[in-house]
């Protein structure tokens, strides 16, 4: 029982947003067949985010089944300061999403879709661009496979062994100040 009430108190601080809802007829001998396709993203605002699809005959289950598998495919990514911690391109099907770190008050500059992955993560300064088809599920699913597979730019230095000042110099992240006293 314990773990059923931990599920229902994470679930309940979950940023939970419908991106696309789509109406599937299909046409059979015996007559119409409807049924409703949904896709989600679901993020803490904090850093893990995840989407997920339903489908159902009934709009609120296929909305339930669609949270439920978000819910499941949470996953972390990287936030430097509410922004990206470096430029992404990413494609998915048809699709290409560029990302870019932005400059605090710019906001988020982006689509619906690519929107909800970005404010269920928690970024709040991101430039974006559509290079490819502008189809919602695939911007949606290239956002969340580049916001995933984004890598600690810190954890990069320290396995390949560089000088932290001299490569955060390039990002913008290392002071004059600190520059002239390690020279």
């Amino acid at each position: 029982m314990a773990l059923f009430e931990e599920f229902e108190r994470e679930s309940s601080e979950l940023i939970e947003n419908i991106v696309y809802i789509n109406r599937v007829t299909k046409v059979t001998k015996g007559g119409k067949n409807l049924k409703m396709s949904v896709w989600v993203v679901v993020g803490d605002g904090n850093g893990r985010v995840g989407i997920g699809h339903g489908k159902a005959a009934e709009t609120p289950e296929a909305i339930q089944k669609a949270l439920r598998r978000a819910r499941k495919n949470l996953k972390q990514c990287v936030i430097k300061n509410g922004t990206l911690p470096y430029e992404v391109i990413v494609k998915e099907g048809a699709s290409e999403i560029l990302l870019k770190p932005a400059a605090p008050g710019t906001g988020i500059i982006a689509t619906q879709a690519v929107r909800a992955v970005l404010e269920a993560a928690g970024y709040q300064n991101v430039l974006t661009k559509s290079l490819g088809s502008n189809n919602p599920i695939n911007l949606m699913k290239a956002t969340f496979k580049a916001v995933t597979s984004l890598v600690d730019p810190e954890r990069i230095i320290k396995e390949r062994g560089l000088n932290p000042e001299k490569v955060l110099r390039r990002f913008g992240r290392v002071t004059k100040a600190s520059e002239s006293t390690t020279n």
